[in-house]
């Protein structure tokens, strides 16, 4: 088996991967101590999965919907309407999911990446209510991450500019590191780490060669991923090489 972070649990494949994140979820927001609930998500199949279970009938009616708040790690510069955007997958997934309006914060991508990103850091700062970030309060209850093929996460990509940020909460990404070849809006390190738990979710064969070279200490975006809370990897058998 491939040597992963210390903090990872083997799970049998992508569907109990995401049921062992939908758990996570329930029981932050039972232990929340404020009334609103962030939880910022990923694009990806696997976290797919996790919002569709979460609208099913296992755990729709243990979550508290009307205190849900969730947000987005990064998106493409494409329509909400298109195959590509993270929130077009977010709502297909969630489905009829009771998000309250207005409580679905997706990114502005009908402009350049530079006015999304700033229009985006607003957003986190009016729901978060400061300028700075208190360690000892965090921005998200949840985050969750996925791992690329070249060790990227979110649209943080090897050797770009977003990876240096370590001020602003978010990024633009005017050159993507992989297809589609669109810009994007990234949260960064910093705002991604103010989190109570991060969870990486990562499945599939391919994912092997990424999580080798991590074990090796190569230089990749998702070696930098930090928490002020939980940092925790969820990975199924087929990319742990189990």
């Amino acid at each position: 088996m491939i040597p992963l972070p210390p903090s990872a649990e083997v799970l049998p494949d992508a569907e109990a991967v995401a049921a062992a994140a939908a758990k996570r979820l329930v029981a932050l927001c039972r232990s929340a101590a404020r009334h609103d609930i962030a939880v910022c998500l990923a694009g990806g199949s696997t976290p797919k999965r996790l919002y569709a279970r979460l609208s099913g009938p296992d755990y729709r009616e243990q979550l508290p919907w009307e205190r849900l708040h969730w947000f987005f790690g990064d998106d493409r510069l494409v329509p909400w309407t298109d195959a590509a955007s993270n929130v077009r997958m977010a709502r297909d997934a969630f489905g009829d999911a009771p998000i309250p309006e207005g409580h679905l914060h997706g990114m502005a991508t009908d402009g350049t990446p530079e006015a999304g990103a700033r229009a985006y850091a607003e957003t986190l700062r009016a729901f978060y209510g400061a300028a700075d970030l208190d360690p000892a309060r965090p921005l998200f209850d949840l985050v969750l991450l996925g791992l690329g093929e070249d060790g990227h996460t979110a649209s943080l990509f090897p050797a770009t500019p977003a990876l240096a940020e370590r001020t602003a909460w978010t990024a633009p990404v005017p050159e993507a590191g992989l297809a589609p070849f669109v810009p994007r809006i990234t949260l960064t390190f910093s705002a991604l780490a103010s989190a109570r738990e991060t969870l990486f979710l990562v499945t599939g064969a391919g994912k092997q060669e990424p999580l080798r070279r991590l074990a090796r200490g190569e230089d990749l975006p998702a070696r930098h991923v930090r928490s002020v809370g939980r940092l925790v990897w969820l990975v199924d058998r087929d990319a742990a090489g189990a």
